[in-house]
Formats: structure tokens, sequence, C-alpha cells
């Protein structure tokens, strides 16, 4: 066995498919080969955000999230240490959030906005993958997804969309396009791209079998 897991990073705008896109990475494995973890989980509590301009919290900034929490729980796993965390619900109160247990796989692949921008969390990464579509397919995907997985009304999702999730891309996330070991672009499907990422991880897998090296 290798003496550290493999390390992924995965980023991109929001709604560039990130979800769609682990979960078939997913399926292309079994559970004890590879496991995936979200920064979604690591958000500070709503009254701990920053409120802009218009009095609304912004959940689209590095210091929307415990960054220095997620990178230390990484390096937890990295040392094949058990992690376990609160699920993050967005303030969904229809929903129950879930105690999540992670446990240390082969190949770990961490998602989420800063997974590459914050320096510590960087740095532990040996790969990093950038998923990209065009802005109009990111906006459809943002709005589907806040009004019904999180009970969002659809004024405050376009708020946030404009006032918000745009200017964090340009600051924060397209310029990590530069940093990524591998662009995936997301433009009508990402076919190509995934199955790429999954040769090379089988490849990886198979590195760790005994009497592989």
């Amino acid at each position: 066995m290798n003496s550290k897991p493999f390390l992924i990073g995965l980023t991109g705008a929001s709604g560039s498919g990130k979800t769609t896109f682990l979960q078939q990475l997913e399926a292309a494995f079994e559970p004890e080969q590879l496991l995936i973890i979200s920064q979604d989980n690591y958000y500070r509590p709503r009254e701990q955000q920053k409120i802009d301009e218009n009095g609304v919290a912004n959940f689209d900034l590095p210091d929307a999230i415990h960054l220095n929490e997620f990178a230390e729980d990484i390096a937890r796993l990295l040392r094949y240490e058990t992690v376990e965390r609160q699920e993050y619900t967005f303030n969904n109160p229809n929903v129950v959030p879930r105690q999540l247990l992670f446990q240390p796989r082969p190949i770990i692949i961490v998602e989420g906005l800063f997974v590459m921008y914050d320096k510590t969390m960087s740095e532990l990464l040996d790969l990093k993958v950038f998923l990209h579509a065009p802005e109009t397919t990111a906006f459809s995907r943002r709005i589907r997804r806040d009004q019904i997985e999180r009970n969002y009304p659809l004024e405050d999702v376009l708020y946030r969309y404009e006032k918000h999730v745009i200017p964090t891309y340009e600051k924060y996330i397209r310029p990590l396009h530069q940093q990524a070991d591998l662009v995936i672009n997301n433009y009508q499907q990402f076919d190509r791209g995934l199955a790429v990422l999954i040769g090379f991880l089988k490849d990886k897998i198979q590195q760790t079998q005994p009497n592989n090296g």
C-alpha cells in the first residue's frame, strides 16, 4: 500500500455539474476503493455568515466555510483515521441532518468551491481537477438545485446568483483554472473527461494492490 491515500481536489463554478460528475465517477468503483467528501458539510451556521449591503447572508465566500476544520479532517483521513461530521442541510427545515462517517480509502476526492483556493488544502492535493461549464448552464442548474433541494425562493436564488455567486466565481474560482492538472469541459456532457479520470484512478488503485509495489 502507498504511504497515504491519493488525494484529488475537484472544483468548478456553482452549478458546473460537480455533483452529477462525482455520482458517475463513484459508480465506477467499489465502495472500499474510493471516498468522496464535500466541503458543503463544513459551512458555518447562518448566524456566522457575512451580511451584504442589503442584509443578505453571503454563503459564497471563503469565510463562509470552516476551511481549517476541513483541511484538518482531510489530513486525518490521509493518516488513515476515521472522520465524523454532521451533515449540513443548508438551513432547510424539511431535512433532518445525518451523522456522516468518512472512512479512509485508497482514493479520496474532495470537492467544493474552495478546495484549491485554500492554501493548506491545496498543498495536500495530489491531483487538481477543474470542471468547467458555460455560465448559462451553470445558472439553470443552480436554480433547480436551490429551489428543489434547498427550498430557497426563486427571488432569493436570483439575487444570490447575481450578487454573490458571480462575483465569487470571478474573484476566487476562475483563476484556479490555471492551477488545475486536468480541466474537464461540461458543455453538454463530460463523458470523455470522466473516462480519462476513471482510467487514471483505476490504475492508481491497481498500484496499491499487494504484489504490485
